[in-house]
Order: structure tokens, then sequence, then C-alpha cells
């Protein structure tokens, strides 16, 4: 019988092994790895032959992992990262390497900064590629299962491995349609106006950043929506508002009006969040330096 070298387990397939885990399918995390499904299937086949275990059984339209996959996530995630520690202390240039990252974010933070990021860093013949998941209100898991590298939100996730930068502050604002109506000039018109609010896939509310407000009073929202894109289209032509940070104006929500709240509450900031993997990283500190520079250009 042929001996198992456990050497085959090299980086690239426990990055394969822990993607098949996260997504549940071959062909999403061939999609994900910009591989193909061949390829991953093979590599499939080659864990669960060093590995004595058949890892992932099929259930409905996915994959699910068995008692022995589920054990070895942390261990293999940890091994992955000893192997990025092994690189931190090389020499990095941007125009001759190839520089992959998935960022969870929001409308916002996406449209502000990343488009000019990329004009900029293409310009100089930088070879950056940008992912964007939604980030929602963040859970921490997103960074230490390397589902993302980094994330842009006014609600950092905490823990002693999880890093963060405050790249800017806004106030919170109306928005609305001036040529339907006014904005509310008091708490108590404000609470009687009909809204709009955005509501994440995890059923969180974006209302979560206005702090030290007694929200029970806000008449509930007229429409819910999964993302701030989709805003404009209902308060134009409408007496609808929405309540969202001054920033907004400059992305998503930039054919709209807007005015100040009509009562006390502290603006929101927005901050650059990354697991302690990717601190020392030269390509990481790099590209956070850059998104650093263009958030302090917004504020100026």
């Amino acid at each position: 019988m042929k001996k198992i070298d456990f050497t085959d387990l090299d980086g690239k397939v426990l990055r394969t092994f822990l993607t098949i885990l996260e997504e549940s399918s071959v062909s999403k995390a061939a999609d994900r790895l910009g591989v193909t499904q061949s390829a991953i299937s093979h590599t499939l086949a080659k864990l669960r032959l060093v590995l004595g275990d058949p890892l992932f059984v099929r259930s409905g339209q996915g994959l699910t992992p068995t008692e022995r996959a589920l054990s070895l996530k942390e261990p293999a995630q940890k091994v992955l990262d000893g192997m990025r520690a092994l690189t931190e202390g090389r020499p990095f240039d941007p125009q001759s390497e190839q520089i992959r990252i998935r960022i969870a974010t929001n409308d916002m933070p996406r449209e502000l900064i990343f488009p000019q990021l990329l004009r900029e860093t293409r310009a100089e013949g930088a070879g950056l590629r940008l992912e964007f998941i939604p980030s929602g209100v963040p859970d921490p898991e997103l960074l230490r299962s390397d589902r993302c590298q980094l994330m842009l939100t006014p609600l950092p996730p905490d823990g002693p491995d999880i890093f963060q930068k405050h790249l800017m502050t806004s106030p919170l604002v109306v928005f609305y349609d001036a040529t339907q109506h006014s904005p509310p000039d008091s708490w108590e018109a404000y609470c009687n106006c009909d809204h709009v609010e955005v509501r994440f896939a995890d059923g969180r509310n974006a209302r979560a950043v206005m702090r030290g407000v007694d929200q029970s009073q806000i008449r509930p929202a007229v429409v819910t929506l999964p993302h701030f894109n989709a805003i404009p289209a209902f308060i134009q032509g409408s007496d609808l508002i929405s309540t969202d940070t001054a920033l907004m104006k400059q992305g998503p929500l930039v054919g709209l009006d807007c005015a100040p709240l009509p009562f006390e509450c502290a603006p929101v900031s927005i901050y650059m969040v990354w697991h302690q993997r990717s601190a020392n990283d030269p390509a990481h500190r790099w590209l956070r330096a850059r998104i650093e520079a263009i958030a302090a250009s917004l504020q100026t």
C-alpha cells in the first residue's frame, strides 16, 4: 500500500479545504478561488486520501462536513496563518505583485473610497484585485475564518485578535426630496415622518448607529431595504425620509437633499478592521495606508 505523505497538505490545499467548508459547495468554492470545479474536486480527492476521511457528504444541493472536517477547521487556519507569517519580512513591490483582497463593507464606504483607490493604484501599475461582500453588522468570524481580510464599518466587532483603526467621522442627517416637503424641524415631527430604513441580511437594523436615541418613539418604517443604494428611488418624488450619515451625500444618496437632525445624536465613526494575522503583512499594510489617505481627504 502506498504510504501517504502529510507534506502533500500544502497551503493551497488547506485554503481549498477551508473554502469548501465555508461555502458548502464545490462550484462556489471554485468561483471564489478563481479555479475550475475539476481542480477543486481533484484537491478534495487528495485531501480525502491523505486524511482518510470523506470530509464532505452530499446533502441536498450542497455539501455537509463530517465531524473530522469540522475538527480540522481551526488547525488548518492556524497552519495557514503560520505560513503567512513567514512572508511578513519580505520585500514588497505593488507593481510586481498581484494583490487580491476581499473586503466586507456596506454601500457608502465601498463607493466613497475604493473606486478612487483602484483608479490611483492601477495608474501606478499596481496589480490590485478587489472583491466585496456586505458587512451588515459585522461578525468577527468573517475575519477569523479569512472569509474577508478587511472590514470598513461603523460597528467594528471586538476581540483580542481583532485590530481597528478610526478612518472618519460623519454626523447623521435626514435625507429627503425638497421638491415634495420640508425636513422635520422637531423630535416629534421626525418621529411622525414616514421612514425608509436599511435592514441587513442578519436581521439587524442600520439604525444601530443612532446611539443614545429612544428609537421606540420613531414610527415603523414604510419601506425596509437590504442596502443603501436603493433608498433614492423611494424618496425621490415622495414624502419619505431616511436617516444616514452626511458622507452618504458623496456616495449612494448623492441625488437627495439633506438637513441636520432636529435633535441631538452622536456622530458616526467609520473604522477599518482586520485580523492580527494581517497586521504585519506588507501588502496589507500598504493597502491600509492607501485607504487611510483617501479617507482623510474626504474629511477635509
